[in-house]
């Protein structure tokens, strides 16, 4: 996987407001002593018109992060907004909504239907909340993503790269307020994460959006604008316009603490 030819805009969309942030954010499973605490009091903000990544160890609470902020899981104290709305104590139906209107999600193993075309599974989301797609912002998307020529496939006929391709344009074609993006590459060669991940960095550069991704690759973690490390549930450091090589050195000291 190449790492991002063209340098990323000091401090893009900065001042731009607030996209989602968490006080105090704390999520234990189980109770007791025997209770594991995912995140401790957990203090995070991201800035709209951004791209950060999220890094740690395996059990740091990275993932956990992610869902707590998308509102996928409930946490055990502290709150969450999403914009202006908090996601802390929404009910269901409220909660559904905010995801489905206001979020965009992207996971390693894509999560397309293979009854559907590119197009289908692009717009399903909102054919399914009854919305009408904003056709020429669903056609900026698939131009971005050049997936113009693609969209009679169904996802058994494209290659993994396309197939991530669909999910981020399915992602963006609601135009959401934050996208969440989970190991997006962790299933691709080197060469189709390359396209997906510099994908994301134009849907943050050309298209405004913004983007929340967790990884464990230091080359993807290269293409954001902010890199947030945690550890043992807490934000430990953070580095603003990381490269690949200064990533694999902050996590080479995870594993020198942890097993010093």
């Amino acid at each position: 996987m190449s790492t991002p030819e063209t340098a990323k805009p000091d401090g893009a969309a900065e001042g731009a407001g607030v996209a989602a942030r968490a006080e105090s954010l704390t999520k234990a499973y189980g109770t007791g002593p025997t209770a594991v605490v995912a995140l401790d009091a957990v203090d995070v903000t991201i800035a709209r018109g951004r791209y950060t990544a999220v890094m740690g160890p395996s059990g740091s609470g990275k993932s956990t992060l992610m869902h707590c902020l998308a509102g996928l899981d409930t946490v055990t104290s502290g709150r969450v907004w999403l914009g202006e709305t908090e996601v802390t104590g929404l009910d269901d139906r409220r909660l559904t909504q905010l995801r489905r209107d206001r979020v965009g999600f992207m996971f390693q193993s894509f999560n397309l239907l293979p009854t559907l075309s590119a197009a289908e599974n692009i717009t399903l989301p909102m054919d399914i909340a009854g919305r009408k797609p904003d056709k020429a912002w669903v056609d900026t998307v698939i131009g971005t993503l050049r997936l113009g020529d693609r969209l009679r496939h169904r996802p058994a006929q494209l290659s993994g790269g396309q197939q991530q391709r669909v999910a981020c344009a399915r992602a963006l074609a609601s135009r959401p307020e934050l996208i969440f993006a989970d190991e997006p590459t962790g299933n691709l060669d080197s060469r189709s994460g390359a396209e997906v991940l510099t994908f994301l960095r134009a849907a943050v550069d050309d298209l405004r959006q913004t983007v929340v991704m967790v990884t464990h690759d230091p080359v993807a973690a290269s293409y954001a604008d902010l890199v947030l490390f945690l550890g043992d549930g807490r934000i430990v450091d953070e580095m603003a316009n990381p490269t690949a090589e200064a990533v694999l050195e902050r996590m080479k000291r995870f594993d020198v603490i942890r097993h010093g």
